[in-house]
């Protein structure tokens, strides 16, 4: 039987708030096993980021170098797609996520983002186009991060649709440009939320605001690269990236701050101290939060039926040190941590299911690797 990772009792909790009305903080279990084999689809994908499972079978994957493919339903690669719009790839950008639209069956539309160069640096913009016979046909970039700045670091940047037709779309900080994230007049280190076009819908909760981007729906943000809808309730939760300690699950609510980097529980990589503490009127805490970090990337509700312990919880991949985290959710909160792929040491980067139930994972390497997790025969 595998010990359980379990969060502190009420009693430390209770202590713990009174003092610093602090968050709960992982207990950082050892990764185990997991009653599933580990099946490679496919591999020598050149730092895969992005992964899209189409209702046919097959899948749509980015390479951060730039390039697409479409994985055929028995884990052939084709050729990298025509059509995609000119990008800075350097450093963490390049080619990023890609999601397809709700009606894809019907408008065959691929949602993608990319680092995309321009006057004054490059930002995350947000790009549609139309899968054909070996391209993106009628590619246009519907939205763009403002302002472009410089640097290779911290673009975000996950894509999530809700069933009200609105896209969610999660960025980053731009690594050196952190104090914008406190900035509405910008969209550095924010989550905003579009409509499938680009525009804005009209309630965003700042829309009215002259003083404010209106397409922000949470900011306070600092590098957010794990997104999903919770399959009961629809809302949004992501897992965002930290400094030296500080990684954040969030259930993120329109118009609210969540800190960054005014609270964090991180330091900077320096060891220096970086804001003002863990805690401040006004901002939000997170639900949970790692010291030591995760590094997370990628992140599904799991609804399926392959794994039925599973269900309902939310899967998040790990770049450092490597893993597919599960985390086991009650009354909106972590009830256990439990970690996966001992001794693979795999960079995690996305996390997603098929039609059944099977959970796929991207791992980030010169040589990375479509993964495939089946049950054990036998077991759940």
């Amino acid at each position: 039987m595998r010990p359980t990772a379990l969060l502190p009792t009420a009693a430390v909790l209770c202590a713990a708030s009174a003092l610093a009305a602090e968050a709960p903080r992982s207990p950082t279990p050892e990764a185990e096993p997991g009653e599933f084999q580990v099946i490679a689809v496919a591999r020598n994908l050149e730092h895969p980021w992005g992964l899209a499972v189409l209702e046919d079978g097959r899948m749509i994957v980015t390479e951060r170098a730039g390039r697409m493919r479409i994985v055929s339903r028995d884990g052939q690669l084709s050729e990298p797609l025509d059509g995609l719009p000119r990008m800075q790839v350097g450093g963490q950008g390049g080619l990023l996520d890609v999601t397809a639209s709700p009606t894809f069956a019907q408008d065959r539309l691929l949602y993608f983002t990319f680092s995309e160069p321009g006057q004054g640096g490059a930002s995350t913009a947000v790009a549609r186009g139309r899968l054909g016979q070996g391209a993106l046909e009628d590619v246009e970039v519907i939205w763009r991060q403002q302002p472009k700045v410089q640097g290779g670091n911290h673009w975000g940047s996950r894509l999530v649709f809700h069933p009200d037709g609105t896209l969610f779309v999660t960025l980053g900080d731009r690594f050196d440009y952190r104090d914008l994230a406190q900035d509405l007049r910008t969209t550095i280190g924010k989550i905003v939320r579009i409509h499938p076009d680009g525009s804005i819908p009209d309630d965003n909760p700042f829309v009215g605001r002259a003083d404010v981007r209106p397409e922000i729906w949470s900011y306070g943000h600092r590098n957010i690269q794990a997104a999903a809808l919770h399959p009961q309730t629809n809302e949004l939760w992501t897992v965002e990236h930290g400094a030296r300690g500080g990684d954040e699950l969030n259930h993120p609510q329109a118009g609210r701050n969540y800190g960054w980097p005014v609270i964090t529980y991180g330091v900077d990589y320096s060891g220096a101290k970086i804001g003002e503490g863990t805690a401040k009127a006004g901002m939000e805490q997170p639900v949970y939060y790692w010291d030591p970090v995760i590094a997370p990337s990628g992140a599904i509700f799991y609804t399926g039926e392959a794994f039925t312990d599973w269900r309902g919880d939310l899967l998040v991949g790990s770049l450092n040190p490597g893993a597919l985290v599960r985390l086991q959710m009650g009354d909106g909160r972590v009830t256990e941590e439990i970690r996966y792929l001992p001794g693979k040491r795999a960079r995690i980067r996305a996390v997603r299911q098929d039609a059944n139930g099977a959970v796929y994972l991207l791992t980030d390497s010169p040589r990375g690797e479509l993964l495939r997790l089946e049950p054990i025969r036998g077991s759940d």
